[in-house]
């Protein structure tokens, strides 16, 4: 289903603190099931969400690049990881990570919203949103952050809270 990211926000500011009240609450009562309803729920999310009618996360977020990473995307772009580095990305001190110097991701086609080199994209954009982790409790943290980005973590969030009240 296509996604229209001024109705999601919306959405998320009404109620950005309920989820992740919820998610909080998840983390501390570790319910039984959690990661069995999690893979159920997630089947479903992605027949509702069509994320190239989203790409939010391309556009307001950035992958950590791994030095495997690094390598592979320059290599497909017939250039060094030193060269890769130097014109796309930034070295975050304090996290100690590679990030893109830009967004939304320089990778992004805007006009299609699909990934120019999707087949070699960072293990951090291929594994987003991160459901199939698991141990999804380990992850609420990062489904925190994403619940105001992703619609389609907002989705999974808000289904496993009707599964889960």
């Amino acid at each position: 289903m296509k996604v229209n990211l001024r109705s999601f926000k919306q959405k998320v500011r009404h109620n950005r603190k309920q989820l992740k009240t919820f998610l909080t609450k998840i983390g501390k009562q570790n319910p039984k099931g959690w990661d069995t309803n999690a893979e159920k729920v997630s089947a479903q999310v992605w027949k509702e969400v069509d994320c190239l009618s989203c790409a939010n996360c391309c556009k307001t977020m950035t992958p950590t690049f791994t030095n495997t990473d690094i390598k592979r995307i320059a290599s497909h772009l017939n250039t060094t990881a030193a060269a890769f580095k130097k014109e796309w990305l930034t070295y975050d001190k304090k996290d100690k990570d590679w990030l893109n110097k830009v967004t939304p991701c320089q990778f992004l086609n805007l006009k299609t919203n699909k990934c120019n080199i999707y087949e070699v994209r960072p293990a951090d954009c291929a594994g987003f949103p991160h459901f199939g982790k698991k141990k999804v409790i380990d992850y609420l943290h990062v489904h925190q952050q994403n619940v105001e980005l992703c619609p389609a973590t907002y989705k999974m969030v808000e289904k496993m809270q009707a599964i889960l009240n």
